[in-house]
């Protein structure tokens, strides 16, 4: 079902658990968490987030197209 969710975070979140896999080196992988919500390898973040990090103003819902990664809509919160 598709939904509008209002996200503040225009990056994602790294973890580091100790358990994850390691590189060819043995050093553990770091996983990137979306959180602004425009990645389309969910939960993973694909650096969907350099859109909205580079002009969202503060005070506005942004509306995306899913497709394009284009803003479709603004409006005043």
């Amino acid at each position: 079902m598709p939904r509008i969710i209002r996200i503040d975070a225009t990056g994602p979140f790294k973890i580091e658990p100790e358990k994850f896999p390691r590189d060819e080196q043995g050093n553990l992988k770091a996983i990137w968490i979306c959180a602004c919500g425009l990645t389309r390898t969910f939960p993973y973040c694909d650096k969907s987030h350099k859109v909205c990090a580079a002009g969202e103003k503060p005070g506005v819902l942004y509306t995306y197209d899913p497709a394009t990664g284009q803003v479709v809509d603004q409006r005043s919160i």
